[in-house]
């Protein structure tokens, strides 16, 4: 394992410590998170409210040392609510630019399907480009511009359903679920006292484990993951069989791909690993595709899920040796 490979794998034990200070649970919610922040990448998150979807961004935040920022979407939000306007500034007898909290590191979107296509349009470019145009000016955001999206998968009077193409920008789709017994009798216990998930995170109990400044190199070191020609090719056929399978309408695109490969190569890194694996390209799969692929009518009807086609097509293909 290489120097910095190993800097790499101690960043990320450090960032789970210090989350894990706060957040009860949900490692594996926990990990995703990681995976998308080191890749660069945004994620979708869906779970009910009062799992500690914001918590858990705002933590991130704290630990990665990047700035926060969240936005509730509603469906009077307007693009300029998201990117900023210029205001005319009576002192300075000129319009100056007052900046929307799209202008941050990591933006929390809040149940973002209940904002129209209008301004959820202005995110995607946000998110596709790391730019916003403001009156025909473009303004570039943080290098590290991530967005953690929420969807409430119980509630859908007065949402707006995602188009395809906005849901293809995110690399992964999280479920985040209710916590376990034992974690959610740990929580209650906790809120009696001084250590308060919330109280921890405020009182500076939680460290950050790396200046911000840093962050664009430990992404960059996970180009030194080896991986071999005949996992690219495991890749491109996983996808590809999405396209071809029976029960599905829309298959997984080419982007598709591209995230799987940066989905793995980091998910190694968190094992300590300096090289791909087939497992790791089997684990990631399901967050990678699950949000990109559209059933058939009739399949949807018979109760098929869309996981369950994945799973099909892991277990139909051959593991590369």
């Amino acid at each position: 394992m290489s120097h910095d490979t190993e800097k790499l794998k101690h960043i990320l034990a450090s960032a789970r410590a210090e989350v894990a200070k706060v957040i009860i649970g949900q490692t594996q919610v926990v990990e995703m998170c990681l995976i998308a922040i080191f890749t660069n990448q945004h994620v979708l998150i869906e779970g009910v409210p009062g799992v500690g979807k914001t918590l858990l961004v705002k933590t991130l935040a704290h630990v990665l040392g990047c700035d926060f920022s969240r936005i509730q979407f509603t469906p009077d939000l307007m693009p300029a609510d998201i990117t900023g306007t210029h205001v005319f500034n009576l002192q300075k007898n000129a319009f100056s630019l007052v900046k929307g909290p799209v202008f941050t590191s990591f933006l929390l979107a809040d149940e973002i399907n209940r904002a129209p296509a209008k301004t959820q349009s202005a995110l995607l470019q946000a998110m596709q480009e790391r730019t916003v145009t403001i009156d025909r000016r473009t303004h570039l955001l943080p290098p590290h511009f991530t967005v953690f999206a929420t969807q409430n998968p119980i509630e859908f009077e007065g949402t707006y359903p995602l188009p395809e193409a906005q849901k293809d920008r995110f690399m992964l789709k999280i479920d985040m679920p209710y916590p376990e017994r034992e974690e959610e009798f740990h929580l209650a216990r906790r809120m009696l006292g001084e250590e308060a998930p919330e109280e921890t995170l405020n009182t500076g109990r939680v460290q950050a484990v790396i200046p911000r400044e840093e962050l664009a190199g430990l992404q960059n070191d996970l180009r030194r993951i080896f991986v071999k020609e005949e996992l690219i090719a495991y890749i491109v056929d996983i996808v590809r069989n999405t396209r071809q399978h029976q029960s599905v309408l829309v298959g997984a695109g080419p982007r598709a791909v591209q995230a799987l490969l940066l989905a793995g190569r980091a998910l190694a890194a968190l094992d300590g690993r300096d090289f791909l694996t087939p497992d790791d390209i089997r684990r990631m799969a399901m967050p990678v595709l699950a949000h990109r692929l559209i059933l058939r009518p009739e399949f949807e009807i018979e109760g098929l899920t869309v996981k369950e086609v994945v799973q099909q097509i892991l277990t139909d293909l051959a593991v590369p040796r």
